[in-house]
C-alpha cells in the first residue's frame, strides 16, 4: 500500500489478520505512474514499485506514533499562527507610527 494516515490504520488491521503488510512512501511510487492520477493507475504503479528489489518500505506506525505526529503538527501550526499574529501587530504599529509622522508635517492638508 501507499503510505498515508489511513494506510497505517489499515496496515495494523490487516496485520492483525496475519498478513505481511508493506507500505511504500508516495515519493517512491510517483515515478512509476505512467498516465493520469486515478485509482487504477495508482494501483498499477504501487504493484510495479513493490516488485523492485531495491524498494525501501515504510514501517507501519503505531497508534501512539500517529497521535504524537498529530500533536506535533498542531503545535507547529499554533507556533506559526502566533508568529503571523506578532508580525501583523508589528506591521500595524509601524503603519500607525508612519501615519502619526505624516500628520505632524507642517503642510499636511489633513489638519
Amino acid at each position: 500500500m501507499e503510505a498515508c494516515a489511513g494506510a497505517h490504520y489499515w496496515a495494523r488491521e490487516i496485520g492483525k489478520l496475519g498478513h505481511d503488510v508493506r507500505l511504500i512512501a508516495p515519493a517512491y511510487v510517483k515515478p512509476f505512474i505512467r498516465r493520469q492520477k486515478n485509482d487504477a493507475a495508482d494501483a498499477e504503479a504501487i504493484c510495479e514499485a513493490a516488485q523492485r528489489p531495491s524498494m525501501r518500505f515504510v514501517p507501519v506506525k503505531t497508534e501512539e506514533q500517529q497521535a504524537n505526529g498529530i500533536v506535533f503538527r498542531a503545535r507547529d501550526l499554533l507556533v506559526r499562527q502566533r508568529t503571523q499574529c506578532a508580525a501583523i501587530v508589528e506591521a500595524a504599529a509601524q503603519f500607525q507610527k508612519a501615519l502619526d509622522q505624516l500628520a505632524r508635517l507642517p503642510d499636511n492638508p489633513r489638519r
